[in-house]
């Protein structure tokens, strides 16, 4: 479903050479998979991340999303196949606080323009990740756990062709990182969804249908 190419990302630097974030990363990503991007802090992995979820563009290379190369894209075509296709979950969780759980996830469908019912989708969603009766509750008033279900149920809400987490489990315990690849699991062989995950987290690798590994910018 995604394949890059020689990809490479260089960030300027006040008075010296550029730095390379990425270099020649070249990476295939199955549909309806669960690939992890594994690498310590600073080894590129989430630089990859944004590059192949149109958040951030490769300095040379290309990214072939689903047949199409989206380096190509400009930036309005980026945001609309992110607003429509792609569905991200960030390590913070992000959620709006002055929102209760079903506001943030019903604002992620307004955001995208789905066209169904999006009440009963909302609902689908929280019950999928086993909030059904917290959703008038505010995200400060839910576990980190319960925190990172509701930016799944967000995630998945408009029915993306592929989520993108970064480090989703790096704030949360053993028991709750352990639930949530569960889920990652289940979204991947029952929704049919195509996962790529950020982790530097040993223990999760066997959830993986393929594990990449960084270091310096590089696969290794």
């Amino acid at each position: 479903m995604i394949e890059t190419k020689k990809v490479c990302r260089e960030f300027p630097v006040v008075g010296s050479e550029p730095f390379q974030a990425l270099r020649d990363v070249s990476v295939q990503i199955a549909s309806k998979s669960l690939t992890i991007l594994r690498g310590k802090s600073g080894s590129g992995k989430t630089t990859l991340l944004n590059i192949i979820g149109a958040l951030d563009a490769p300095s040379s290379g290309e990214v072939i999303f689903d047949g199409q190369d989206i380096t190509k894209l400009s930036d309005k075509e980026r945001e609309k196949l992110r607003r429509e296709k792609i569905g991200f979950i960030f390590q913070s969780v992000s959620l709006i606080p002055m929102m209760t759980v079903y506001e943030n996830v019903e604002f992620s469908l307004r955001l995208s323009n789905y066209r169904g019912n999006r009440r009963k989708r909302v609902e689908e969603c929280l019950h999928l990740v086993g909030l059904g009766k917290r959703m008038q509750h505010q995200p400060q008033e839910l576990s980190g756990g319960e925190q990172q279900r509701v930016a799944i149920a967000r995630a998945v809400a408009h029915q993306p062709q592929v989520i993108f987490a970064d480090e989703p489990t790096a704030e949360l315990d053993t028991a709750s990182s352990l639930a949530v690849i569960k889920m990652f699991r289940d979204l991947v062989e029952k929704q049919g969804i195509t996962i790529v995950m950020t982790t530097h987290d040993m223990a999760l690798m066997d959830a993986g249908d393929k594990v990449y590994t960084l270091e310096d910018g590089g696969i290794v």
